[in-house]
């Protein structure tokens, strides 16, 4: 099964020896997502619910460059750099996974890329 490299110009590049997605078979495979607003290259401001939402964002851009979408997403996994906020971050998400959410791990970490306070990874049906 060759694997096939997704890029999309509208979300934040990579910052590292990374591909933002792979595809690989019926699946898309998506790096974790930080909350880098793309048009400034920067980590937006605001709480956790407010970079939460920017992640989801990306994490969309993403998959609609590799022809999924959120609705496709089988897997995801949160990293959280303070399990308090927990609560904020899944009122958003619950909000983009409204419908047949997918199957989901989130563990609390205790530094991510930027100082970032979430980041989300994803496995999508292609």
């Amino acid at each position: 099964m060759p694997k096939e490299v997704i890029s999309a110009p509208q979300a934040p590049a990579a910052i590292g020896p990374y591909s933002q997605a792979v595809r690989c078979g019926p699946f898309i495979f998506v790096s974790g997502q930080i909350p880098v607003n793309p048009a400034t290259g920067r980590v937006v401001e605001g709480d956790i619910a407010a970079q939460t939402e920017r992640v989801l964002k990306n994490l969309a851009v993403i998959l609609e460059a590799a022809g999924s979408s959120l609705a496709q997403v089988v897997k995801t996994t949160v990293y959280l750099k303070d399990l308090d906020q927990f609560a904020k971050m899944n009122e958003v998400y619950a909000r983009y996974f409204a419908e047949r959410p997918p199957a989901r791990a989130t563990v609390q970490v205790s530094r991510l890329p930027r100082d970032v306070g979430v980041e989300i990874e994803a496995v999508a049906e292609a």
